[in-house]
């Protein structure tokens, strides 16, 4: 990760309570490559007005480290074993609705970055923007703030022009991006043949494409559909 980037500006909310902890941030670092993890808590401990109180390895464990140490900051990677990113800020923020998240991730997928916000995240920065941008990002957040870059912002904007699609749309789309056809999506799905058709035709018109083929390319671009990983039950 770079050092020497400045801050991107970002969009401010202020609408937090104060810090558990004045004058000092607690913060909890939540991804699955050590090397990160390391990186991340040698330039915190630089910093004289931060500190580490957790470190996770995976989703699951970001949820339990939290509960033990109620940091002021979580940084929690977007693609994480056992549990992603998202699911760890749903998770959190159902026992703790004022949590401040922040996802710090590799992806910028549109998609991922509304399901974040959507789920309770308070800022998304990107690990290649460099450690002076996370810390940045965690100071504006400590404060209360939301922390959301230009380009974070506009690929955002874009995603709230899409239509939704239904979470069975969804179901059947990710089933076509295994190349599963109508008849076996129906039995996967237990529903019937005319019925997955129904749904095929309806994702392509709010996909804006013409075949299965283009569904996929659409999809995978947005972020609704991840090639890496396929699960329609």
């Amino acid at each position: 990760m770079k050092t020497s980037r400045k801050p991107a500006p970002n969009a401010v909310v202020k609408s937090q309570p104060a810090l558990r902890n004045p004058g000092c941030i607690t913060i909890l670092i939540a991804d699955d490559h050590p090397v990160v993890r390391e990186g991340l808590i040698s330039a915190v401990e630089r910093q004289s007005e931060m500190r580490i109180v957790a470190e996770a390895r995976n989703g699951r464990e970001a949820v339990e480290m939290f509960i033990a140490h109620r940091p002021d900051i979580s940084l929690i990677d977007l693609r994480m074993p056992l549990m992603d990113g998202i699911e760890a800020v749903m998770s959190i923020r159902e026992r703790e609705p004022t949590a401040r998240l922040v996802i710090l991730t590799t992806h910028e997928t549109r998609e991922e970055i509304y399901q974040a916000l959507q789920a309770g995240a308070r800022g998304y920065v990107l690990k290649e923007d460099g450690l002076d941008e996370i810390l940045a990002c965690v100071r504006s957040v400590a404060a209360g703030d939301t922390w959301i870059p230009p380009a974070i912002g506009a690929a955002l904007a874009t995603r709230l022009k899409d239509e939704e699609l239904t979470p069975r749309e969804l179901q059947v789309l990710r089933a076509v991006a295994t190349g599963k056809s109508n008849k076996e999506i129906g039995a996967k799905l237990n529903i019937s043949e005319a019925t997955v058709k129904v749904h095929v035709t309806h994702m392509l018109e709010k996909l804006r494409v013409s075949g299965r083929s283009g569904a996929i390319s659409k999809a995978v671009k947005r972020g609704l559909v991840r090639l890496d990983e396929y699960d329609v039950a």
